[in-house]
């Protein structure tokens, strides 16, 4: 009678309640059970048990506390924190306000495993147009940039000079998270140098990119994603790292996620110094007639560069879930860059008469500020329940260096002063696009795209020389024939439309690009002008089969274009050395390409091999042509672009992942290529056919007492061009690891380039000139890292997150 009674109460009081929709207030407190720790943004849920009822719930805050109003009713309440068993409780009749009080839960092992070795290791993703390297616990590039993850992906190889090559092709796209930027500046190489890798998340090497990427790049794209975590809660870690030759860093990755926001930053600060040297032995030709006795014969060139590099890196972002279909992010991206080098150059100078030989030393002082800011948003939307999406993504970003060199040159016999140049050089870029993507499936098996994008860009640089020529107290006198202001401005519209489909184990991915281009080109000194307008097709194919699970074949065609740029336009040439200049050339026209590649995958348990064979053909081939020219009345090299010659390159490419036992790991990659050209020059046969090839090895041992070492060797074979050939370059890196603080900590020491061995040996011959030289950009670096983490032991729950195909150790 007395459980009639009550539930006859309770039902009262319920439908009171109900017909109120007063809300009631549920309030607790959630901690681990091992620790005590308040489990902050752990999820508290609340099921009606009537069907038509949706669900209520919310967060805890950062004490683990939570108080969260419901409405009045029965339910099952359940307790939820990733990497932990979560706890549920049915049938709570929730009629008044309840305090569950101190709830603890015990963390689930085997996702708090799987959660850190995914966090650990560096997997890789193929798709259909693309495979994405997923950066993980490399300690080989712990303390580094970007050029030095890069130099450690399949498939991409970076010179002494940190030029990035993709097959041995240095015509590369390389974007920041998918869009161009002027992030990556005026010269790729210093600017991948100012990227820390514990900014870089992933790396998507694309080979044969589909009609949604930007044609530029007749290699293909690297994407260089940042890390933007979606982490529930605060969590994040710090790196801070010094070494020798002189350097130190310190960054930090952070991420604080709700239901709503998910607020992310890498910020990092870096002093180093990196000294390099070269030497260069230069001898005249004079085929026409003996020299006499003015005629510079040759000339012994040695270098030391001392370089002291500061900078400054942060990106912050913002991201909004407007709901469970639709969200915004907001990202800004600030680099600070400021250097002040010291290039001391020994000159040992030979005359025909011989009472004319000198030897003199060129000091050159340079201070170089550089400052970049990107802005952009991004919006995306799940249109309907079928997967049909819009994205739709806006940024702007500017760049600008100032560079002062101050070269002063003092004679070495009579320890006299003789010359004192100055140079001023400023360089502004500001780049600017929209883009719209549109997918729309059809069925399980059809995929629809179309897209738009506006890429605009504006490059301004100018040059200012003036010399001393009156010593010790003559005027400084600006040269007119060398000063100038050179702009470049170009704005590309692009559509696309591709059309994806299944057939069983036939896969199929076309696509058509439309680009058309304006270019104008403005020297204002010289009152020199030019514009260039054209319009291209770029079509697309991939195709894949599945022969069986683990097994498949690829094959991919596209066509691409090269733009010149940057370096290769500017016509200011520099004047560090007085033997040796580089200049620019304003009239070259784009190389266009078109090329085939086909791919095959096969998985084994313990063994992963990626094959690929591709050839690619490009028409009007920019090559770098070297010839003498007068300086100051004597002969000097000179070196600059040239629309030359129809290129064909064929190569075959080799990655695999081996692990012979669970504490070894191997990951090689090998890639083998010819290289054909056909071009003539000023009546010179510039034709050379060049195989060549590269290799890397990379092993992994997971020792005991949380023990890691780490090798990696790369080989880049020996070349030869129209002109000359280069010595093969061989490269090892060592890195040892130990994991401290219970895991959440690690030490790493690293050697890079451990024989000194990072240094280019060519050989070049011409009908004016035969010149060897040895170059070391950077010589061998010993880098300590400590890394600490907090709060990371949750599983990605990244919505659209990439799936994982196979495992590649770092």
């Amino acid at each position: 009678m007395k459980k009639i009674l009550f539930l006859l109460v309770l039902f009262t009081s319920a439908l009171n309640y109900s017909q109120n929709s007063n809300p009631i207030t549920v309030k607790g407190k959630l901690v681990d059970k091992d620790s005590g720790v308040p489990l902050e943004f752990a999820t508290v849920s609340f099921i009606s048990a009537q069907p038509d009822q949706l669900p209520q719930g919310g967060v805890t805050d950062l004490e683990g506390n939570y108080s969260i109003s419901v409405l009045p009713g029965t339910y099952t309440v359940k307790w939820e924190y990733i990497t932990f068993k979560s706890i549920s409780k049915e049938n709570q009749v929730l009629i008044e306000d309840k305090d569950y009080g101190v709830i603890s839960l015990v963390q689930d092992i085997a996702e708090l495993d799987a959660a850190i070795v995914v966090a650990e290791k560096t997997t890789v993703d193929i798709r259909l147009d693309k495979k994405i390297y997923n950066i993980g616990k490399d300690l080989t590039v712990q303390g580094g940039t970007a050029s030095d993850v890069l130099d450690n992906v399949p498939s991409v190889s970076v010179d002494v000079e940190g030029n990035v090559a993709l097959r041995g092709n240095n015509s590369v796209r390389i974007l920041i998270d998918g869009r161009p930027s002027a992030l990556v500046g005026f010269s790729g190489a210093e600017a991948l140098r100012q990227i820390p890798s514990e900014a870089i998340e992933r790396i998507e090497v694309i080979t044969s990119p589909s009609a949604r990427y930007d044609a530029e790049g007749t290699a293909g794209i690297l994407n260089i994603i940042l890390r933007k975590n979606r982490i529930i809660g605060f969590n994040g870690s710090i790196n801070l790292n010094t070494g020798y030759p002189e350097r130190y860093g310190a960054s930090t990755n952070l991420n604080f996620r709700t239901t709503k926001w998910n607020l992310f930053t890498n910020t990092g600060y870096r002093y180093r110094t990196s000294p390099g040297n070269a030497f260069t032995k230069i001898e005249y030709k004079f085929p026409d007639a003996p020299p006499t006795g003015t005629d510079l014969l040759g000339v012994n060139e040695s270098r030391e560069f001392g370089r002291l590099g500061r900078s400054y890196f942060t990106s912050f972002g913002a991201e909004y879930f407007i709901n469970d279909d639709s969200s915004i992010l907001a990202n800004v991206v600030y680099r600070l860059g400021n250097d002040d080098d010291v290039n001391i150059n020994n000159n040992q100078r030979f005359f025909a008469d011989p009472t004319l030989n000198e030897t003199n030393l060129r000091e050159e002082q340079e201070a170089e500020d550089e400052e970049d800011l990107q802005f952009s948003l991004d919006y995306q939307s799940d249109l309907d329940d079928n997967g049909q999406k819009l994205k739709a993504s806006a940024q702007f970003s500017t760049s600008i260096e100032d560079q002062e060199s101050n070269i002063l040159q003092t004679e070495i016999i009579s320890n006299t002063i003789n010359d004192l140049e100055r140079v001023l050089e400023t360089e502004d870029e500001t780049e600017a696009l929209v883009q719209v993507d549109w997918e729309k499936p059809v069925g399980e098996d059809i995929q629809y795209e179309a897209g738009y994008r506006g890429n605009y860009r504006d490059i301004s640089n100018s040059f200012f020389f003036e010399e001393r020529e009156d010593f010790p107290n003559g005027p400084l006198v600006p040269d007119a024939t060398l000063n100038n202001t050179f702009s470049y401005e170009e704005f590309v519209n692009a559509v696309y439309g591709q059309y994806g489909q299944e057939f069983g184990k036939f896969s199929m991915l076309a696509g058509l690009r439309f680009e058309q281009t304006n270019i104008s080109i403005n020297q204002e000194t010289t009152d020199v002008t030019s514009k260039k307008e054209y319009s291209s097709l770029f079509p697309t194919l991939n195709l894949g089969y599945e022969i069986q699970d683990g097994e498949n074949f690829t094959l991919g065609y596209n066509r691409r274009v090269r733009r010149p740029r940057g370096r290769r336009l500017n016509p200011f040439a520099g004047r560090s050395s007085q033997n040796s200049f580089y200049q620019g050339n304003v009239d070259l026209d784009p190389t266009f390409s078109n090329q085939v590649d086909l791919g095959y995958l096969r998985r084994w348990e313990k063994l992963t091999i990626s094959t690929s064979l591709y050839f690619n053909r490009s028409t009007d081939n920019v090559e770098t042509i070297e010839t003498t020219r007068l300086v100051d009345g004597n002969q000097a090299v000179f070196r600059f672009p040239v629309n030359l010659s129809t290129e064909e390159r064929l190569g075959y490419e080799l990655t695999l992942t081996y692990r012979p036992f669970k504490w070894w790991t191997i990951n090689s990659d090998v890639n083998v290529f010819r290289v054909e050209t056909d071009g003539d020059y000023e009546d010179l046969n510039f034709d050379f056919v060049n195989t060549t090839y590269f290799l890397r090895l990379n092993q992994k041992f997971e020792l005991p007492a949380k023990f890691d070492f780490q090798t990696r060797i790369n080989y880049r074979g020996a070349s030869e061009s129209a002109q000359g050939s280069q010595n093969g370059i061989a490269t090892i890196n060592l890195a040892a690891s130990k994991e401290i603080l219970k895991g959440q900590g690690s030490l790493t020491l690293n050697v890079s380039d451990l024989l000194n061995a990072r240094r280019r040996e060519s050989f070049t011959n011409t009908p004016s000139f035969i010149s060897s030289s040895r170059f070391q950009w950077r010589e061998r670096q010993v880098t300590l890292s400590f890394i600490y983490t907090f709060n990371q032991r949750e599983k990605n729950n990244e919505r659209g997150g990439e799936g994982e195909e196979y495992e590649f150790e770092g």
